[in-house]
Order: structure tokens, then C-alpha cells, then sequence
């Protein structure tokens, strides 16, 4: 199947006006690119493994709508007029009323993409340390130590990235064996299955991205994780009465791969939900910043105990007075 592209260079502020103007003309699911920093609200939201890079903000937004292309050439490019010709005459009504900047309008014909699947091609079996990581599709190779079989969906999470070894490795350090874990923002459930496989006694995780639910038990089937031993709550453990009643408490080990500016609210609901002498692993903190998360779990109730580091990112190991 191919698509017909039309892409339209505006202005930020203009943004949420032109894509209700082009919904009335047919045109819906627009694709935006821009460079506006994030809300707290929409970093708030993702609980990720690689925070997106900043760019400075100049300003500039590209819309882009796309519309299924007829199969002969005559009633494609019909098509392709026709939408043109409304979508020129909605911007020249919209720059009545406000600013659009160039308004410049360039069309393009695009084949479908599998965006789903497409990115398989880049992600490869790795070890870390003595655990071998392998995709779903990928055949398994010999290997002495543990393996984790990972596919991640649409869900993050591949245990690629060095915050999720930082998590790794210090929950392989700190499980001894029948702990109760608390994986906030478990994405794919890679540390919570982890945890399990290490030893620990059972994992609760929580996530605000509905898709985590498919990819948390697609991996543990594909690990032989039992399922009882594990339960995934869908929400906001910060501001979620309900979340925080369902997660309840005396956790021996919390786990948060999320962002510093996730982590510092955190801390304060994180610290109820821990017994006296538990442990809070968190990471996804870039450099610099980890003094600032340092400084929260100490005002919640913590004491750190290490900093550790790998490449630009650092993970603060906290136990609970």
C-alpha cells in the first residue's frame, strides 16, 4: 500500500489550530515534528530507557497527514490536487486569524511501513556481564551463564541501554533470595523478570503505558516466568490513590528506570511502600544530575548508600532508615 504525504511547515503556536483545520477537511492522525521541550506532564509520562535529545527550539513545526493513494496514476494525482487545493485554501482562511509562518505545503508519496517490526533489524543478542539478553527472533546460542529471552513490542526496554544494566546489576547484587520487588515504569518487565530469575520471591510493577501489559507477558512467557508471582498495575503511582492502595507496602527492593525529574517526586510515595532496612534502585539520572535525586531520597527518608556510573548516565542506591 502507498500513502500520499502532505506535509505543511508552520509555526509551533499554530500547531494545535491547523490540525483541528485540516480534521475538518478529512485529514486525520497528524504526524508532528517540532522541537518544543517537554512538559512536565509528557516527561512525566515516559518511562523510558533514553530520554529524547533536546534541541533548541526554533520555533518551526512540520505537519504531516497522509492519505491512502489510489493504485492508477490518473485518480492519484486527482487526489493529490483536490487535497491540495483544500488544504491551501484552509491555511489562507487560519491566516486571517493568526500567524502560520511560510505555510508551505510539499507533497510526497510514501510506501506503508511495519513501524511496529521495521527497527528489529538494528537489535542483536548481547551479554551483560554473565547474562546473555536475546531477542524473541533470534535463535538461541550456547552459553553458560543465565539468559533472558526479550521482546520488547511496543513497550521500552531491551536491557541495551546503560541504565537498565546499572538496574541489572544492582539488583543482582542485592537479591539474596524470596524479596519482594517494586518495579515502577516496568515498560517490558525486563528487571522485574529478572529479579524473579535471580531469586526474588515475587515483583509488582507499574506503568502508565497500556501497551506494557502485551509486552510484560509475552517476556515471561518466553522466559518461563511463573505468572503468579508477578502483577502488572496500569497508572500513576505519584498522584494515583488508587495505584498506591493496589501496589500497598513492606517491599523489600524498589526499581525506577525512569528520569531524574520523575525520580524526585517519586521519592516521597516511593519511601511508604518500602519496609524499614529496603532498598531503592534508581537510574535513567544523566550526569549532573544525580546529586539532585541523592538530595530527594534523603528528604523522603533515605540513606544513600552508592552512586554508580556507566558511560554518561548514574544510578543511586538508597535504603530506607
Amino acid at each position: 500500500m502507498r500513502w500520499l504525504r502532505f506535509m505543511i511547515e508552520t509555526v509551533t503556536e499554530a500547531e494545535d489550530i491547523l490540525v483541528s483545520d485540516m480534521y475538518d477537511i478529512g485529514l486525520e492522525g497528524a504526524e508532528i515534528q517540532d522541537k518544543l521541550p517537554l512538559t512536565p506532564l509528557e516527561k512525566e509520562k515516559m518511562f523510558v530507557d533514553i530520554p529524547p535529545e533536546t534541541q533548541e527550539d526554533d520555533g518551526i513545526a512540520y505537519l504531516s497527514f497522509f492519505v491512502e493513494a489510489p493504485e492508477d496514476e490518473a485518480s492519484k494525482d486527482r487526489l493529490r490536487e483536490e487535497m491540495l487545493s483544500a488544504i491551501e485554501e484552509k491555511l489562507e482562511e487560519s491566516r486571517v486569524f493568526c500567524e502560520i509562518g511560510s505555510g508551505r505545503v510539499t507533497v510526497s508519496e510514501t510506501e506503508d511501513i511495519d513501524w511496529i517490526n521495521n527497527w528489529k533489524k538494528y537489535f542483536h543478542s548481547f551479554t551483560i556481564d554473565d547474562l546473555l539478553v536475546i531477542p524473541s527472533w533470534e535463535e538461541e546460542i550456547p552459553h553458560d551463564g543465565p539468559v533472558l529471552h526479550i521482546d520488547p513490542g511496543t513497550a521500552f526496554g531491551t536491557g541495551m541501554h546503560e541504565t537498565t544494566q546499572l538496574c541489572i546489576r544492582q539488583l543482582k547484587k542485592n537479591i539474596k533470595g524470596g524479596e519482594r520487588l517494586l518495579d515502577v515504569g516496568t515498560g517490558s518487565g525486563i528487571l522485574s523478570i529478572l529479579a524473579l530469575m535471580f531469586g526474588a520471591g515475587e515483583a509488582v510493577g507499574t506503568d502508565l503505558d497500556p501497551c506494557a501489559e502485551a509486552a510484560v507477558e509475552d517476556n515471561m512467557k518466553n522466559n518461563g516466568t511463573d505468572p503468579s508471582k508477578f502483577k502488572l498495575i496500569l497508572g500513576n503511582i505519584i498522584d494515583d490513590e488508587a495505584v498506591q492502595q493496589e501496589v500497598g507496602e513492606v517491599y523489600d527492593i524498589a526499581t525506577a528506570n525512569i528520569l531524574a525529574e520523575v525520580l524526585i517526586p517519586l521519592m516521597p510515595e516511593l519511601v511508604k511502600h518500602l519496609k524499614k532496612g529496603g532498598l531503592v534502585i534508581t537510574s535513567g539520572i544523566i550526569d549532573g544530575r544525580e546529586g539532585a535525586v541523592a538530595k530527594a531520597m534523603e528528604e523522603a527518608g533515605f540513606e544513600v548508600l552508592e552512586t554508580l556510573s556507566q558511560g554518561e548516565w548514574r544510578c543511586v542506591t538508597g535504603r530506607k532508615r
